[in-house]
């Protein structure tokens, strides 16, 4: 028997799938308050001693926690390549953005205390403010689209093909369900940012992240709850015509897709995914409680489940899709006929159950090495505080 065959095709597909959503929402938990103290920066501090504590709040491990989100990359482009050549090719101008708000960020937090002067260092926050809310806003109109079908159709050959010129596409891109989207991933994020603050900040900072913090967390709720009706009513799902084969050949263009009913009979179909949003809104409204009980530690936990129920409600409302078609739906690309090999995926996941807990230990290591508030004192007596 060949090595790999201990573990079947399908399950290899689907265990991908949820180590592709895994490493996203790692992302999202970790760098996701990156960018949200990135974007309260502005307003949650007002000197410029104020200013270097919120930056030093995130300054010794954004670079660790931005790992996840080139390992997510990785295994786009190891696990699923059509979803890679797709997806890149279609979200190209937005992912360009993406990635230099993502470039400019590290540079803002090496190179804004190197002057003393105050419009040098105003400018390298406003640049750390855009490497937050930038990112956070965009990802949010990506999956907006991703739920209402991207405008791809596969050729026979298997290229992808889609529809307008760039800048039209990243027009297209904007309209209003993904701008929702984006706004509530703007907003989440925020309220993840404002709740590191509460626990790593004391006195003002923390007061202004907390007020900040508890409106944005209404904002996230509503506007998920908006969302997740407009998906009910306004939206077309998508489903396979036939039984899914799932242990078959990569190739979508085998599979019948119909463009019929809502993505929500997921729920139907089956009822105990319905845990996903459930947790986004319990996990959100008790750190919406943590925060306005003066309570970081439990509002960061809080915070952090609520994410994870809002995204996992996507990807699971989804499967088995990962990028519908708009156009032509059965171009779309599933789980069960976009993935790599049945060898490429088994030894991907040696690799991953080998390296994978050795980047979660070092990461628990990093962050008991580093904890604490960060205060006045730590900022202006540190040669090496940014």
């Amino acid at each position: 028997m060949i090595l790999h065959d201990f573990i079947s095709y399908d399950v290899l597909r689907v265990i991908w799938w949820a180590l592709l959503g895994g490493l996203l929402i790692a992302f999202a938990l970790t760098d996701g308050f990156d960018m949200g103290v990135g974007a309260l920066l502005p307003f949650v501090a007002r000197t410029d001693v104020e200013r270097r504590i919120v930056i030093n709040t995130v300054g010794p491990v954004w670079e660790g926690n931005q790992v996840w989100f080139i390992l997510g990359g990785g295994a786009i482009f190891a696990a699923f390549p059509p979803l890679y050549a797709v997806s890149f090719s279609g979200f190209y101008l937005a992912m360009f953005v993406i990635l230099a708000a993502l470039i400019v960020r590290p540079v803002a937090f090496k190179y804004r205390s190197k002057r003393d002067g105050a419009r040098w260092r105003e400018t390298w926050d406003w640049a750390l403010f855009a490497g937050g809310a930038v990112p956070a806003l965009i990802f949010g109109v990506a999956v907006g689209n991703v739920l209402q079908g991207v405008p791809f159709e596969l050729t026979p050959d298997l290229f992808s093909r889609y529809e307008g010129a760039y800048y039209a596409k990243f027009i297209g891109l904007l309209n209003p369900f993904a701008l929702l989207a984006g706004a509530v991933s703007l907003a989440m994020l925020i309220t993840h940012g404002a709740a590191w603050l509460v626990l790593k900040t004391d006195g003002i900072v923390a007061q202004r992240a907390r007020r900040i913090g508890t409106v944005t967390g209404f904002l996230t709720m509503a506007g998920y709850g908006l969302a997740g009706l407009w998906l009910a009513v306004g939206i077309k799902g998508y489903a396979l015509a036939d039984a899914a084969v799932s242990n078959g050949p990569s190739n979508p263009l085998y599979s019948e897709v119909l463009r019929t009913g809502s993505w929500l009979s997921a729920y139907s179909e089956r009822p105990w995914i319905a845990i996903a949003p459930v947790l986004g809104f319990l996990g959100m409204g008790m750190a919406l409680h943590g925060m306005q009980q003066g309570g970081g530690g439990r509002s960061l936990l809080w915070s952090k489940l609520g994410i994870f129920g809002a995204i996992s409600s996507v990807g699971l409302t989804m499967f088995p899709f990962i990028l519908p078609s708009s156009i032509n739906p059965r171009s779309s690309l599933t789980v069960w006929d976009s993935s790599s090999s049945h060898q490429t995926l088994f030894v991907m996941l040696v690799a991953t159950a080998i390296f994978l807990p050795i980047i979660l230990a070092y990461t628990a290591w990093v962050y008991k090495v580093l904890w604490g508030k960060v205060t006045e004192a730590d900022v202006t007596d540190s040669d090496s505080a940014y």
